[in-house]
């Protein structure tokens, strides 16, 4: 993965290919360039915890799936429904840097759970945007469960 791969590719190109994340394992990186967030138990390095969501799995997977597409500058790279995770590009837009977000939701006893990743490809800072984006899913995924 070159760097000018990363920053002249458009949506996924320039991209390494992606892989599931397993968030019961995932190492997070010692920079301040990711946030994620959990359900609460989840993962003992989560920035966020998720509060649980009031419906089930399948449904939760089919709204989160659908708000990707949503935001301005946001590609699907991969999904797997049977894991229910995928995992969309995000590019800056004045230097197309690329952010990933991968997001997985499971089943939990009275709801779903979710977890969303948001982390850099490129530098050590991001200046919050990270959380920004995570705050900002979290917002958009709580408005579409309640419009139903």
């Amino acid at each position: 993965m070159s760097k000018l791969g990363l920053l002249f590719g458009r949506g996924a190109r320039g991209l390494p290919p992606a892989v599931p994340v397993d968030f019961a394992h995932l190492v997070l990186p010692p920079s301040p360039n990711t946030c994620l967030a959990a359900p609460a138990g989840g993962h003992p390095g989560a920035h966020v915890t998720v509060p649980l969501l009031p419906v089930d799995a399948a449904t939760a997977w089919g709204v989160l799936r659908s708000l990707g597409e949503r935001f301005p500058r946001t590609s699907l790279i991969e999904a797997w429904p049977d894991r229910r995770q995928a995992q969309w590009v995000e590019r800056s837009a004045l230097v197309n840097y690329p952010d990933i977000i991968a997001a997985e939701v499971v089943p939990l006893p009275g709801g779903a759970g979710l977890y969303l990743y948001s982390r850099s490809l490129l530098g050590w800072s991001d200046l919050g945007v990270n959380r920004r984006r995570v705050d900002r899913w979290l917002a958009a995924l709580e408005a579409a469960l309640r419009q139903g």
